[in-house]
C-alpha cells in the first residue's frame, strides 16, 4: 500500500500541515484556521490528496483536540509523539536550532515516515472516560486554588491573629472559616460567646474541640502587637478571599461525587470492558476513587492493551539506565523524569496508602528501606510491584484478593 504521510503541527489559532509521498517528497504544505469549518475542509482535502482515508497516516504532537477527533472519525489513522523526541528529529534537519511551524510540520511527517515504531498510535477514548478525565483535571486545578487561598489566609493570620491560624487545615475545614465569621478580629474574639462557638462546632460536627476549653484556650492567649488599621486592613482582605475559597471547595466536593458516580455508574453497551476494568481497579488495596480516575483517564490505552511496561513507563516507576565504557561497567541507575505527572503523583499516593493497610505493601517497603533506598525509591518499587499486580488481575478479570499468596514468593 502507497502511504500518504502527513504531519500537522498543532497551534492555538492556526495549524500547519506538511503532506508527503513514501519516498520523502513534498506533495502539499498549507496553513488552517482552528475552526469547524477550516478542519473539516482540511480532512476532506487529505482524504482527496491520498484518495481514501486508509492510506492517510498523520502525525501530531497532541494526541487529543479537536484536529486529532475529526481525523479519528473519518477514519484515519493518527500518530503522536514526545515533544522531547521531536526536538531530536527536528536535529536532523537544522542543527543551528531553527524552529518554525512548517518545519515542524515536516519533520513530523517525514520522522514518521522513517521512524514509525517511535510514533504512538492514537485511539479515541470511550465517552465515559473522556468525562472521567475532564472531572479528575477540574478536581486538581480546583485543589491547588483552594490550597492558595488558604494559604492567603493563613498569611494575613500570620500578620495580626495567630489564635485561629493553627487551629486545623484551613484549606478543608469549613469551620475554621464560620469562626473567622464570628470573629474576624482578636477584640472581637474577647466577645465571643460559648453558645455561638458551640453552635459552628455542632453544625460541622467537629467532636476533637469542646466549646468551653476552646474558648478559654483562645481568649487565654495575648494577641499580637500590631500597628493601628493592621487587623481591620487584614481582617477585610480575608472576608473578601473566604467566599471564593468557599465556591472553590464546594466545586470540589461536587467533583469528588461526580467522580464517585462516573466510576460506579452501570456499565453502558459498548464500555464493559472499561468498567470492568475500574471495578478491577479500585479493588486493590490503598487505591482510592480520586486516585483511580487518574490512572483509568490517563492511561486509558496502556490498561486497555494490559502493558506492564507501558504502564510503568508513564508512571515513572521505570528506572532510567545509563552506561558508558563497555558493557563490563556496571550502568548508572536514576529516576525516570519523562512521565505523566498526574500518573506519577497518583501511584506515589497509591504506594503511600497501600504500606499503610496493606501487610505486604508494607513489608516490600521496609525490605527497601532496609536497603538504603529512600522514602520516595521504597514508593516507587511498591508502586512497581502494584502495577504488575494490577496487570495480572486485569489479564485474568479476577478482584484483587488478600488472601492468595504464591507459597514460593512468600518463601523468598
Amino acid at each position: 500500500m502507497e502511504w500518504t504521510i502527513v504531519g500537522i503541527d498543532w497551534g492555538s489559532r492556526v495549524h500547519s500541515a506538511c503532506v508527503m509521498d513514501g519516498e520523502g517528497s513534498v506533495v502539499g504544505e498549507w496553513e488552517f484556521e482552528h475552526s469547524g469549518e477550516a478542519i473539516a475542509g482540511c480532512v476532506d482535502k487529505l482524504i482527496e490528496l491520498a484518495g481514501d482515508a486508509s492510506c492517510l497516516r498523520v502525525a501530531i504532537e497532541i494526541p487529543h483536540g479537536a484536529v486529532v477527533e475529526a481525523l479519528l472519525d473519518r477514519g484515519v489513522k493518527v500518530f503522536s509523539i514526545n515533544p522531547k523526541q521531536l526536538d531530536r528529529f527536528r536535529d536532523r534537519h537544522s542543527v543551528a536550532g531553527a524552529k518554525d511551524d512548517d518545519l515542524d510540520a515536516y519533520v513530523l511527517a517525514d520522522s514518521l515516515r522513517t521512524d514509525t515504531k517511535l510514533y504512538r498510535p492514537v485511539e479515541l477514548p470511550d465517552a465515559g472516560l473522556v468525562e472521567l478525565r475532564d472531572i479528575s483535571r477540574l478536581y486538581d486545578s480546583l485543589t491547588e486554588q483552594v490550597v492558595a487561598l488558604a494559604n492567603q489566609v493563613q498569611a494575613q493570620l500570620q500578620r495580626y491573629y495567630v489564635q485561629l491560624r493553627d487551629l486545623g487545615r484551613w484549606h478543608e475545614e469549613p469551620w475554621l472559616w464560620d469562626l473567622f465569621d464570628a470573629a474576624p478580629t482578636p477584640k472581637k474574639l474577647e466577645t465571643l460567646r460559648q453558645s455561638d462557638l458551640k453552635a459552628i462546632l455542632k453544625s460541622h460536627r467537629i467532636r476533637r474541640y469542646k466549646p468551653l476549653p476552646l474558648l478559654e484556650a483562645l481568649q487565654g492567649q495575648k494577641a499580637l502587637v500590631v500597628a493601628p488599621g493592621v487587623a481591620e486592613g487584614a481582617s477585610a482582605r480575608i472576608a473578601m478571599v473566604l467566599p471564593v475559597l468557599r465556591a472553590a471547595h464546594q466545586q470540589r466536593r461536587a467533583c469528588e461525587k461526580r467522580i464517585e458516580s462516573l466510576l460506579k455508574r452501570p456499565s453502558p453497551e459498548g464500555e464493559e470492558e472499561t468498567h470492568r476494568d475500574a471495578e478491577i481497579l479500585l479493588s486493590l488495596p490503598g487505591l482510592g476513587n480520586r486516585t483511580g480516575a487518574t490512572m483509568l483517564a490517563e492511561a486509558p490505552i496502556a490498561l486497555q492493551r494490559r502493558d506492564y511496561q507501558d504502564l510503568r513507563r508513564l508512571c515513572g516507576a521505570a528506572p532510567v539506565s545509563t552506561r558508558t565504557g563497555g558493557k563490563r561497567k556496571k550502568p548508572s541507575v536514576a529516576m525516570r523524569r519523562a512521565c505523566n505527572m498526574r500518573l506519577r503523583n497518583a501511584l506515589h499516593h497509591w504506594a503511600n496508602r497501600a504500606t499503610q493497610v496493606d501487610e505486604r505493601a508494607r513489608r516490600h517497603y521496609v525490605q527497601l528501606r532496609s536497603k538504603g533506598h529512600s522514602h520516595g525509591r521504597a514508593l516507587r518499587g511498591v508502586g512497581d510491584r502494584l502495577l504488575k499486580v494490577l496487570v495480572v488481575m486485569l489479564h485474568t478479570g479476577s478482584l484483587f484478593d488478600p488472601e492468595l499468596r504464591n507459597p514460593k514468593a512468600e518463601a523468598a
